[in-house]
């Protein structure tokens, strides 16, 4: 048989063929428990977000402003990340998906904001999100997003978490 695509099915039964299956399992099941957590989030309910990631979870916002940089632990990026940006919102942060892309342990959404700032302003951001999964877990998630808004609407973390 030559190779390419009709060759990744393998011979059903075979190792191949079941590690195939897993593959796509795992990410139907990725994909699955992601829409639920951006149903959540839609509903400005994060807790089954808060809930699947992992100990160990890191979280990778892209750019160079004040709330850009890399946050190691569950208890950072909920301390360090979102308490800030929660400082910031009127309410609990709500943010609306309207793509899922899942292969393997990776999800992609893309995803909007719908949040007003206690200042009044609006904080409609953008976003590409890259979430690494395992085991039912989040394990990483990498956020692309317009950071020149981030940085004019929401100023400073550090002084966010002083004032709150």
């Amino acid at each position: 048989m030559r190779a390419g695509f009709g060759s990744l099915s393998g011979v059903p039964g075979s190792r191949r063929s079941k590690r195939l299956r897993e593959i796509v399992m795992s990410a139907i099941e990725n994909k699955k428990l992601i829409q639920e957590i951006f149903a959540g989030l839609a509903n400005r309910n994060g807790t089954l977000f808060t809930e699947r990631m992992a100990d160990d979870f890191r979280w990778i916002n892209i750019g160079t402003n004040k709330w850009s940089g890399t946050f190691d632990g569950k208890a950072a990026v909920l301390r360090d990340l979102l308490a800030p940006l929660r400082t910031k919102l009127v309410e609990r942060s709500r943010t609306v998906a309207h793509r899922f892309i899942a292969e393997g342990d990776t999800v992609v959404v893309e995803a909007r904001g719908d949040n007003v700032t206690k200042a009044g302003q609006r904080y409609d951001n953008e976003y590409c999100f890259v979430f690494r999964l395992s085991d039912g877990r989040i394990r990483e998630v990498k956020e692309y997003s317009d950071t020149a808004l981030i940085e004019a609407v929401l100023g400073d973390p550090q002084e966010a978490m002083a004032a709150g």
